[in-house]
C-alpha cells in the first residue's frame, strides 16, 4: 500500500506499546514517527533514616505564585534562595536537626528556603523553536506549566480528586496514554501508576499541613522530532504531611518528577490544539510508599514504619543527579533526610 508523505502520525507514550499506526491513514515510506516512549520508570520509594538540621529562620512572606494550591506560606519561611536557572553541582549543605512541626512543616530542611507552588519552577524566556513562533512556544511554555500545576499543586488532586485540568492537556490521540490513565485511575498497579504524573493522598490516611507546598525545579525546551516543541520538566515537590486521624507527627512527602511534552505541529501529528504529547515521564519519590501500588501517596507515620530500604542511600534534595542516575535502581534505597 502506498502511503502518503508526511501524513499525520499518532506518538506514542507507553514504553511496551510501539507507535501506533492510524486506521484511516496509510502508512508512510518513511515509517510512522516514533517517539522516545513516555518511559513511566519505575517509581522510588526511599525510607528515612536521619532528620538533620535547620537554617536560621526569618519571617518572610512569600508570593506564592501563579497557584499555590492549597498552599500559600508559612509564616517560618526563611530567605528563599534563587531560582534554579540550570543542575547544581552539589547537593544543599547539611543544617541542624530541628524536627518539623504542625507550625514549622519545613524545619530543619532545604525546602525552608525553598519557593512556593509555581514560583520555585523557574521557565525560560520563549524564542521562535521548530515550528512554532516566539509567541507560541511562549505560550506552551506557559501551558506545561498549567499541567504541573494542575497534576501537583492543585487542591482537589492532592485531596486524590482526579486530575481533570491536568489530563485535559494531554494529547487525547495518545491511545495508549489514554488507556494507561483509565486503567490507573481505576485499577492502580506498579505498572499503571498515577502518581508517575500526578501527586495524591488518601485523606483518610493523611492529611497536609498548613498551605504551603515547596518546590524547585526548571522547565528547558529545544527542538524535538518534525520540528515539535520538546519542553521538559523537572522539578521536585515537598508536601508537610500528618496523620489523618490528628496528632502532632510530620512527615514530608518529597517527589521529583521529570516530565517530556511534545508540543507538536499539527500538519504533521494528530493532535488538538492546546495539548502536548506525553514522550516520557519518571519518578522519585521519599516517604511516598515504598512499592504500594495504591494510586496514592502514602507517608510513613510511626518510626517502626520508617525502616531502612535496601538500596542506595539518596539525599532527595540533591538536584546534581539526573532522574536517569536517580532512578537506575529498582530497589528501595534509603534517604538521608527529609
Amino acid at each position: 500500500m502506498t502511503g502518503v508523505a508526511d501524513a499525520p502520525r499518532e506518538p506514542s507514550a507507553r514504553a511496551r506499546v510501539v507507535t501506533r499506526r492510524l486506521r484511516e491513514q496509510p502508512p508512510d515510506p518513511e515509517g510512522w514517527r516514533t517517539y522516545s516512549p513516555a518511559r513511566p520508570s519505575r517509581r522510588k520509594g526511599w525510607f528515612v533514616v536521619g532528620l538533620l538540621a535547620s537554617v536560621a529562620l526569618l519571617a518572610v512572606a512569600l508570593d506564592p505564585g501563579r497557584l499555590a494550591g492549597w498552599f500559600g506560606d508559612d509564616e517560618g519561611a526563611a530567605t528563599p534562595l534563587a531560582a534554579e536557572s540550570e543542575r547544581p553541582s552539589q547537593a544543599p549543605p547539611a543544617e541542624s536537626s530541628q524536627q518539623p512541626t504542625l507550625d514549622e512543616p519545613f524545619r530543619g530542611s532545604p525546602a525552608a528556603r525553598w519557593s512556593s507552588g509555581t514560583d520555585g519552577i523557574t521557565v525560560p524566556e520563549a524564542g521562535a523553536t521548530g515550528w512554532m513562533s516566539q509567541a507560541q512556544v511562549e505560550g506552551a511554555l506557559e501551558q506545561s506549566l498549567d499541567f504541573l500545576a494542575a497534576a501537583s499543586l492543585d487542591p482537589g488532586v492532592l485531596r486524590g480528586e482526579r486530575p481533570e485540568a491536568a489530563i485535559a492537556l494531554i494529547n487525547p490521540h495518545q491511545q495508549d496514554v489514554r488507556t494507561f490513565l483509565e486503567t490507573a485511575f481505576s485499577a492502580p498497579s506498579e505498572q499503571n501508576d498515577p502518581l508517575m504524573l500526578f501527586s495524591r493522598f488518601d485523606t483518610s490516611q493523611a492529611r497536609l499541613v498548613g498551605d504551603v507546598v515547596r518546590t524547585r525545579g526548571r522547565i528547558t525546551y529545544r527542538e524535538g522530532e518534525r520540528g515539535a516543541l520538546e519542553v521538559t520538566s523537572d522539578v521536585t515537590y515537598v508536601y508537610p504531611v500528618a496523620p489523618a486521624a490528628g496528632g502532632d507527627e510530620v512527615v514530608r512527602t518529597i517527589v521529583r518528577r521529570e516530565v517530556v511534552m511534545s508540543w507538536d505541529d499539527p500538519s504533521l501529528v494528530i493532535t488538538e490544539p492546546g495539548t502536548f504529547s506525553l514522550v516520557s515521564y519518571v519518578v522519585d519519590m521519599t516517604n511516598g510508599g515504598c512499592d504500594l501500588s495504591t494510586g496514592y501517596l502514602t507517608p510513613p507515620f510511626d518510626t517502626e514504619e520508617s525502616e531502612a530500604g535496601t538500596g542506595p542511600e539518596v539525599d532527595p534534595y540533591d538536584r546534581s543527579t539526573s532522574m536517569s542516575e536517580r532512578t537506575a535502581s529498582d530497589e528501595c534505597g534509603t534517604a538521608t533526610r527529609s
